[in-house]
C-alpha cells in the first residue's frame, strides 16, 4: 500500500495550477448517456474516481477513450442498465447514473453506493425526487431498482435535514430533461458543479433555467445531441493549495481557478490575517507570520464548503488562540481530528463541533487517512510538522487530487511517495 513521506518545515513559494473539477466531471460524464452518441469532455482530472466512473460506463456498454485531459464517451452502444456492486462500492457519485439511465431506458439497477466514510449520506432524497417524476423503486439484494413507463414533469422539493443535495439535484436535472412538460426543482443545490452540469445539458439541447439558484426549471425535450464541453476548475483543490500556502507561511499563487467559487474560504483567510490577491482565473496568498484563530460553519454553497473543513482545521491547529469549527453538512465528519492529535494538535470534539486551541508546533509521526479530504488535511499538517510525517492509505487522496505531491514539490515541499 502506498503512503506519502513528508519532511516538514518547508516554506512554499511559487505557482500551482488547479486541475478540472472532479465533482463537475463525474455527473457530466454520467450525462453523456443521454445523447446516444459521442461527446468529448475536456479538462477532466486524472483521478481514481474518474477511472472508476469510466469503468462503470464501459460496463454499461459505452465506448470510452482518454487522451490527456479529454475523455470521449460514445454512448450509442449501451446494452445494460445495471451498475454493478464491485464498481459502485468504490464511489458514491455513481448514484448520479440513476437519473440518466431512467431517462433513456425507463429502468435502472444500481448498487447502493460507497465512497468516503464521513457520516450518514442516505439516498432517500434522490428516490423521492425521481418518484415525483413517475419512477417506482424497490430495494433488492442491495440494489436500487427503478422503473417507469413515462417520466412526467412535476414540482419537487429537494430539501433535506442538512440542506440541499448536490447529487440529488444532478439526478433530477438529468432525468427531467426527458420528462414531459415542465419540472420545477425547489430548494435545489446552488453549487458551481450544478451550474456546470446544467450548462453542459443545455449545450446538448436541454431547456434548463435557474441553475445556480434554489429554483430550477426544466422543460422536457424528446432528445439530446452529443456535445463537446470543458469542465470548470476544481474549487476544492484550489482551496487546498491556498491553505497549503497559508499553513507554511508561504507565498503561493493558484492558477486555473474561479475566485468567486472560493469566496467563503478567502473571506476566512483574510479574517485570519492572510494577504489575498484575486486576478482573472487566479488567486494568490501570502502569509508571512502566524495567523489567528477564526470560527467557521460549513454550509451549502455559497457557504463554507464541508470539503475544505478538514484542511482548514489543520491550519487552525497552528493559529493563535482558539477556533471553533461547526459541521452542518456531515456532523460526524471529524475522523481526521484524531490523527491531527497524533501530530500534537489540541482538538476537542463536541456534537458536530470541533474546538481547536492553536499550538506553536506539530511533531511528525505516522498517521492514517480515513477519507479523501482527511488525507489532504494530514498532508497539510505534515508540511509544517517537525521532522518526518508518513500519511498512510493515500488511495483516498488519489480519488480527488491529481499529483498532489508533484504540485506541492514544485513550490518547495519535500514529499515522497513510498510503498509501505
Amino acid at each position: 500500500m502506498e503512503a506519502l513521506k513528508i519532511s516538514g518545515g518547508q516554506r512554499l513559494k511559487g505557482s500551482i495550477s488547479a486541475s478540472g473539477s472532479k465533482n463537475a466531471s463525474l455527473p457530466i460524464l454520467a450525462a453523456t448517456l443521454l445523447t446516444g452518441g459521442k461527446s468529448r469532455i475536456y479538462g477532466v482530472p486524472r483521478l481514481r474516481d474518474i477511472r472508476m466512473m469510466l469503468k462503470i460506463l464501459t460496463a454499461l456498454g459505452a465506448q470510452v477513450q482518454w487522451e490527456d485531459d479529454c475523455i470521449t464517451v460514445d454512448s450509442s452502444g449501451i446494452v445494460s442498465c445495471t451498475a454493478p456492486y464491485e464498481l459502485v462500492k468504490e464511489m458514491r457519485a455513481s448514484i448520479c447514473l440513476l437519473g440518466p439511465l431512467l431517462a433513456c431506458f425507463g429502468k435502472a439497477r444500481i448498487s447502493l453506493p460507497g465512497g468516503c466514510v464521513i457520516g450518514d449520506r442516505p439516498v432517500d432524497i434522490h428516490l423521492k425526487g425521481l418518484e415525483k417524476l413517475g419512477v417506482d423503486f424497490k430495494l433488492v439484494e442491495g440494489y436500487i431498482e427503478g422503473e417507469t413507463k413515462r417520466l412526467a414533469g412535476a414540482s419537487i422539493f429537494l430539501g433535506g435535514n442538512f440542506g440541499s443535495s448536490v447529487l440529488a439535484t444532478a439526478n433530477l436535472l438529468m432525468a427531467a430533461c426527458f420528462a414531459s412538460g415542465e419540472t420545477i426543482i425547489e430548494f435545489a443545490a446552488c453549487e458551481p458543479e450544478i451550474v456546470d452540469l446544467a450548462n453542459f445539458l443545455n449545450k446538448m439541447g436541454a431547456k434548463i433555467s435557474g441553475a445556480g439558484s434554489h429554483l430550477i426549471r426544466i422543460k422536457g425535450v424528446k432528445k439530446l445531441k452529443p456535445a463537446d464541453y470543458r469542465v470548470i476548475p476544481d474549487r476544492i483543490e484550489a482551496g487546498t493549495h491556498l491553505l497549503a500556502g497559508a499553513i507554511t507561511a508561504g507565498d503561493v499563487e493558484v492558477r486555473n481557478c474561479v475566485p468567486e467559487h472560493l469566496f467563503a474560504l478567502l473571506e476566512k483567510l483574510v479574517e485570519a490575517g492572510a494577504e489575498i490577491k484575486k486576478g482573472k482565473n487566479k488567486v494568490s496568498i501570502k502569509s508571512g507570520g502566524k495567523l489567528k484563530g477564526v470560527d467557521i460553519v460549513t454550509l451549502p454553497y455559497p457557504g463554507f464548503p464541508t470539503d475544505l473543513q478538514a484542511q482548514f482545521m489543520s491550519l487552525m491547529c497552528l493559529a493563535e488562540g482558539t477556533s471553533v469549527i461547526t459541521e452542518k453538512i456531515f456532523p460526524e465528519r471529524f475522523m481526521h481530528a484524531a490523527e491531527l492529535k497524533r501530530l500534537g494538535a489540541d482538538i476537542t470534539l463536541q456534537e458536530g463541533t470541533a474546538i481547536i486551541r492553536g499550538r506553536e508546533r506539530l511533531a511528525g509521526t505516522r498517521v492514517m487517512a480515513s477519507d479523501l479530504r482527511a488525507s489532504a488535511a494530514l498532508v497539510l499538517a505534515g508540511l509544517v510538522a517537525d521532522g518526518e510525517t508518513v500519511v498512510s492509505r493515500i488511495y483516498h487522496l488519489d480519488r480527488g487530487y491529481q499529483d498532489m505531491e508533484g504540485k506541492l514539490n514544485a513550490v518547495g515541499a519535500k514529499i515522497t511517495r513510498i510503498n509501505e
